[in-house]
């Protein structure tokens, strides 16, 4: 009877088994199709269930909400920040988080960065694996360095160059020293124009991230310090279709390259030179270089030198400086006084000719040669003690660097940045001093167009000496400086034809002769060519017939010489200008001029904006003959600071361009 018993309740076991068994499959099923959340498991038997924080963003965009899963697929959390993985700078945060595509997938959520707090040196690295095997659910991640450059946050060139990227600066906040508090990133799911979801896969050598995502990144800090010359400059984004810039240098397997048209980024807004000054006043309280990693004698010699500038006796008379011509003369004539007693630079051998140490003195990219080889020269500023340097100087000539790797008709540049790349590399391991400030002492000084973009995250904290100083491809004001584009023709005699008539001599109002580079100098060109004008001398090409002006006679004969912009913001034309001791009017949006810093361009410059082309002679016009006259003054003031000697001389360019580079160390620098 036991026995029967037994066999009848075993039977009703195994029922009541199986009938739980496919119950619970059928709610798991309902719910792995129902619920917008992938993992299951973790709905069923969590009672805290991880928040979504691209749910918000997705819906922001019109789209479907994504599973947990996509979006946390394939992140590897590494510790590593050596020369490879070189953090970019922005004003007031020195916190850093890189993002480096290699595999399929690379959207991350707030399940992978939960209530972080700032720690050492973590980045993220997206992979072809899954997260579950790397990270554990609802881990709190401790992030270092977040890495803000000003056109967007510093995720790798490779990624960048791919991809639009836009930022809601307001949501960013950083205390003064930036040390910030991670607290949440939202990060959108990739998705096309329609909403839906892109397809996840892509090519080796094309990037992780599709384009046109819509990041709305939130940093929860103690502190809302956070400038409006910030948010202006992340917002601007580089204009698309420009000739064999690094924006439109694209890897083969980029869309475009595929022959799909990318959409058209909104022209970034024009910021006026008094908007620039504003923007370079501000940047004294709202950028500071990283903090060292360990500190130096070096820093407290910069903390001394700082504190004497900021506190500099006043000048009232100085017969080698024409106080107008600057922006505080007391402070500029003694931070100039303290770099001679002072500074020392230590230049790095490592590397090969021709892209490092060969300069070139000759044509429109010489400042860059010319820099190189009298800074090479100087017995008084460079040191061969690394440990005694304020200033580490990378001697590569972006000139060479182009014309020796790009590939013609490639249009892509990766090849140029995987080169400086590497030369980071090599400094990094055989010295400690790019990774003890990763890279805030370190100092270019390059002419080439395509430098910018070359630098801008693999050099991005490096103090950056560019000729195309333009504010929309990403230069810092308080950081980088502008460096003079001087067109020598004649390494042997760099002064040849100097000067001009005087200012009553001078019977043209306004000239300008130039290749129709870009699309400004065509519309200049329209309104005012072909001697429409007889007051107006603009040219493409200068007519050359038998008793008429060559160029170099009609800049000595002019009032006023246009310097429009061609294919990049800046030209040889303003140094040109000032050498001939012609008044410069500068037609080039966003265009920061050279050692903006120290010198008040409006005292012998005039700033035209491009929309004003069709009023540009009224305009001229309008300027009264006195205060033409006190720029013409000013413009013969201010040449000596323009002008390229066989052995460099006081206040001459090449100690400008250096004092640039000192001046906007010392005033940031950040110790430990």
């Amino acid at each position: 009877m036991d026995h029967k018993y037994r066999s009848i309740l075993k039977v009703e076991t195994r029922k009541l088994l199986w009938l739980l068994a496919i119950s619970v499959a059928a709610i798991l099923l309902v719910q792995y199709i129902e619920l917008p959340h992938g993992n299951v498991l973790s709905l069923v038997f969590s009672a805290n269930k991880a928040s979504f924080a691209g749910d918000d963003v997705v819906k922001n965009l019109g789209g479907p909400s994504p599973s947990v899963a996509g979006a946390l697929d394939n992140v590897i959390l590494t510790e590593d920040l050596g020369p490879s993985n070189v953090p970019s700078i922005q004003e007031n945060l020195d916190d850093n988080i890189s993002f480096k595509g290699n595999g399929s997938k690379s959207m991350l959520s707030n399940e992978t960065l939960s209530k972080g707090t700032v720690g050492s040196n973590i980045s993220l690295e997206v992979d072809d694996y899954s997260a579950e095997d790397y990270v554990s659910k609802n881990e709190i991640i401790t992030v270092d360095k977040f890495n803000q450059s000003v056109g967007g946050y510093a995720i790798e060139e490779d990624v960048l160059d791919e991809h639009d990227v836009d930022l809601i600066p307001s949501q960013i906040n950083a205390t003064d020293d930036g040390d910030s508090s991670l607290g949440k990133v939202d990060v959108a799911v990739p998705m096309d124009h329609s909403g839906s979801s892109l397809n996840s896969s892509s090519s080796p050598a094309s990037t992780t991230l599709p384009s046109v995502l819509s990041h709305n990144i939130t940093l929860k800090t103690a502190n809302n310090n956070i400038t409006s010359h910030l948010e202006s400059v992340l917002l601007n984004t580089p204009p698309l279709g420009k000739e064999l810039t690094p924006d439109v240098m694209k890897d083969q397997n980029s869309s475009a390259a595929q022959g799909k048209e990318r959409p058209q980024t909104p022209a970034p807004a024009v910021i006026t030179i008094s908007e620039m000054n504003q923007l370079l006043e501000q940047s004294l309280s709202a950028y500071r270089s990283m903090k060292p990693r360990w500190s130096s004698k070096v820093d407290q010699e910069l903390m001394s030198a700082k504190l004497k500038i900021l506190n500099s006796p006043v000048v009232t008379n100085d017969p080698a400086l024409y106080a107008p011509l600057y922006r505080n003369i007391s402070m500029f004539k003694r931070s100039y006084e303290i770099m001679e007693e002072m500074l020392k630079v230590y230049i790095y051998k490592e590397g090969e000719k021709p892209i490092l140490h060969q300069p070139v003195l000759k044509g429109i990219y010489a400042s860059e040669g010319w820099f190189m080889k009298q800074v090479k020269a100087s017995k008084k500023f460079v040191t061969k003690d690394a440990r005694k340097a304020h200033l580490f100087y990378l001697p590569f000539s972006s000139r060479m660097l182009e014309e020796t790797l790009y590939v013609p008709n490639s249009h892509s540049h990766r090849n140029l940045v995987r080169f400086l790349q590497g030369y980071l590399d090599l400094i990094g391991a055989k010295y400690p001093f790019w990774n003890r400030t990763a890279g805030a002492d370190h100092f270019l000084v390059a002419c080439h167009d395509w430098a910018p973009g070359e630098t801008k995250r693999i050099m991005a904290r490096c103090i950056r000496s560019l000729c195309n100083s333009d504010v929309k491809e990403g230069f810092v004001f308080g950081k980088d400086a502008s460096l003079p584009e001087t067109f020598v023709h004649n390494p042997r005699k760099p002064l040849q034809e100097l000067g001009g008539k005087s200012p009553s001599k001078r019977s043209i109002l306004a000239f300008f002769a130039g290749n129709m580079h870009g699309y400004l100098r065509p519309l200049l060109l329209q309104h005012w060519g072909n001697n429409r004008d007889p007051d107006m001398r603009i040219f493409g090409h200068l007519p050359k017939s038998k008793g008429t002006m060559n160029y170099v006679q009609h800049m000595k004969s002019s009032k006023y010489c246009i310097c429009a912009k061609g294919y990049e913001v800046n030209s040889p034309r303003v140094v040109e200008a000032i050498f001939y001791e012609c008044v410069p009017v500068i037609i080039s949006d966003n265009f920061v001029p050279p050692f903006f810093e120290v010198l008040n361009w409006e005292s012998f410059a005039v700033f035209v904006l491009e929309k004003d082309i069709p009023n540009l002679k009224s305009i001229l016009l309008s300027i009264p003959e006195k205060r033409y006259w006190e720029m013409q003054m000013g413009v013969r003031k201010v040449q000596q600071h323009f002008l390229w000697h066989s052995r460099p001389a006081r206040y001459d360019i090449f100690h400008m361009i250096l004092h640039s580079v000192w001046y906007n160390r010392v005033l940031h620098v950040n110790p430990r």
